[in-house]
């Protein structure tokens, strides 16, 4: 493998970016060393996972859609991700569902992280907070993060990685999704995107 070639990487979000922090330390300790970080795209002007990327020198296009709709927002994003020659995307909350045909287009190249072990509490509606509610009024006592390729059904593309994490007595929404996400959702997202990208590629050989 060459060891100077990378996959370009478009991280898409929507507010604070603590997943897409978790990329940017990950490229510093050489956990991935096959992907670049070369662009964060945001559906939220205010998002401020947009100062994360740009104190990390990461090119930032902002999207929102408009009364258009999502065809007119997916072809602004499609434009941008052909002029980064992106090859992987990865969801790090973003907040906004994909059109089927976008993610056809993108088949096998969307990736997401889903605050929960598919297939439990996920799928339409599981999606924040919510996941972490749910978990704990069902009474599960193992929960996690799930690393998973996007197709047209919510949360329903095959599964890349998960790890579990326990649930405490005294949990409540807040606490757990903290813990899911230091101790599950940061480490196994760039595990992850380093694993697709060597798998990408081994394929473009």
């Amino acid at each position: 493998m060459n060891t100077n070639k990378k996959i370009n990487v478009a991280v898409f979000v929507s507010g604070g970016g603590t997943n897409l922090q978790a990329l940017i330390d990950a490229v510093d300790a050489n956990i991935i060393t096959r992907a670049k970080l070369s662009l964060v795209v945001s559906n939220n002007a205010n998002a401020y996972a947009i100062k994360r990327a740009q104190s990390n020198n990461i090119p930032v296009l902002v999207i929102q859609k408009d009364d258009n709709g999502y065809l007119k927002f997916e072809n602004k994003v499609i434009k941008a991700l052909e002029m980064y020659d992106i090859d992987i995307i990865v969801l790090a909350g973003f907040m906004q569902i994909l059109s089927k045909d976008f993610t056809k287009k993108y088949e096998n190249r969307i990736i997401n992280i889903h605050p929960s072990l598919i297939p439990s509490f996920c799928g339409k509606g599981y999606y924040g907070l919510r996941v972490h509610k749910a978990t704990l009024e069902y009474g599960v006592k193992l929960t996690g993060a799930t690393v998973h390729y996007v197709n047209e059904v919510p949360d329903g593309g095959k599964i890349i990685m998960q790890k579990a994490v326990r649930v405490l007595k005294n949990d409540t929404p807040e606490t757990l999704q903290k813990r899911v996400m230091e101790k599950a959702e940061q480490i196994i997202l760039p595990r992850a995107v380093e694993l697709v990208a060597r798998k990408m590629l081994k394929e473009k050989k």
